[in-house]
């Protein structure tokens, strides 16, 4: 078996893993307040998160992936440079992915995956082969590195204003009934839940997709960045089986150590947060589900009552984030130099 084939299977094999760990991270962030409401049992949730999550990639369009899959150019690199930059990205993405769950903090695959991307393409290529996006932004529109840009950092803050708001709403609309509404937010949590794993099997699965397609045009199989059908359904059924696992300690800190979470928070957060990442896919900028997830919880939060937050445990979540980027930018580059040392070798 040629080389280019061991790499092109060690691609597609990683991105099952890392779609698995996505699902696996995300899944916790969807049901973390269903479960802490005591809405629905656990298991219940999981598996229409899961349902819906391997439904999203199916009916949406590939918008997310051609922006993931386009913003550094490999076009002009030797199959070898190409393919370690692409192997090196999703490594970096599955190292800090792994790393967050061992100590249980909710993390953003989207932006580790960016990240070693950038890192892998600043270290093979330059940065004259990524395409930063900033002529696009003074035109008025967005394209390359600033949508990912856009999409991963804009939308936490979206997130939080939006849950404030609906929040707000609620407490609007509903304060002057008398009779009991508990068993209309219960109905809803099924409603909601399930958009969300909607909205994020939509948007994140796209980004393994978009992994595999570079690797396709790194591997000379495509001549331009394409997403088969069968790399569709690969991605789809990994996000949707690490989903159904779950990672149970970023659940404790999501809806047990942010604030005592009622169904109404529950509700809310999850409307919120599809709302987001609904958004967010209709003009193929990705998201992280988890940062929305919690951005939104926090809207909601500090709607009812501020002092009842822990803004110190938000404060290292949200310190987290902004850490994902440069360190998986690190790992990328990393991967980057022990890859290509090790092709060097072989070939």
């Amino acid at each position: 078996m040629e080389l280019t084939t061991i790499l092109l299977l060690l691609t597609i094999v990683s991105v099952f893993a890392f779609d698995f760990t996505n699902g696996f991270h995300d899944a916790a962030d969807m049901v973390a307040t269903a479960i802490a409401s005591r809405a629905m049992k656990s298991s219940v949730a999981i598996a229409i998160v899961a349902l819906f999550t391997f439904l999203g990639p199916l009916t949406v369009g590939l918008a997310v992936a051609d922006t993931i899959g386009t913003f550094v150019e490999i076009n002009g690199a030797s199959m070898m440079h190409a393919q370690a930059l692409v192997i090196a990205a999703l490594f970096a993405a599955i190292t800090y992915n792994l790393i967050t769950w061992r100590f249980g903090l909710p993390s953003s695959s989207s932006n580790s995956l960016a990240g070693g991307l950038v890192g892998a393409g600043l270290f093979v290529v330059g940065s004259e082969k990524i395409n930063w996006g900033m002529e696009a932004l003074h035109q008025g529109h967005l394209e390359g590195m600033m949508k990912v840009v856009v999409g991963l950092f804009a939308s936490p803050f979206l997130g939080f204003i939006i849950g404030f708001l609906i929040m707000k709403l609620i407490f609007f609309i509903f304060k002057r009934f008398t009779m009991k509404i508990r068993p209309l937010f219960v109905v809803s949590q099924y409603f909601s839940v399930a958009w969300l794993g909607f909205s994020h099997g939509a948007n994140d699965a796209q980004k393994g997709m978009a992994i595999i397609g570079m690797m396709l045009l790194a591997s000379g199989d495509t001549q331009h960045f394409f997403i088969p059908l069968w790399v569709i359904i690969l991605c789809t059924s990994a996000i949707t089986l690490g989903t159904m696992f779950g990672g149970w300690s970023i659940i404790k800190t999501l809806g047990f150590e942010l604030y005592r979470i009622r169904l109404i928070h529950s509700v809310a957060d999850q409307l919120g947060a599809a709302l987001v990442n609904t958004l967010a896919t209709s003009i193929g900028a990705p998201t992280s589900t988890t940062q929305v997830v919690t951005a939104t919880l926090l809207g909601n939060g500090a709607a009812e009552k501020p002092s009842h937050v822990a803004w110190g445990r938000a404060g290292q979540i949200v310190l987290g984030w902004f850490v994902n980027v440069p360190v998986s930018m690190m790992f990328g580059a990393l991967y980057s130099y022990i890859i290509i040392q090790i092709l060097g070798v072989v070939s």
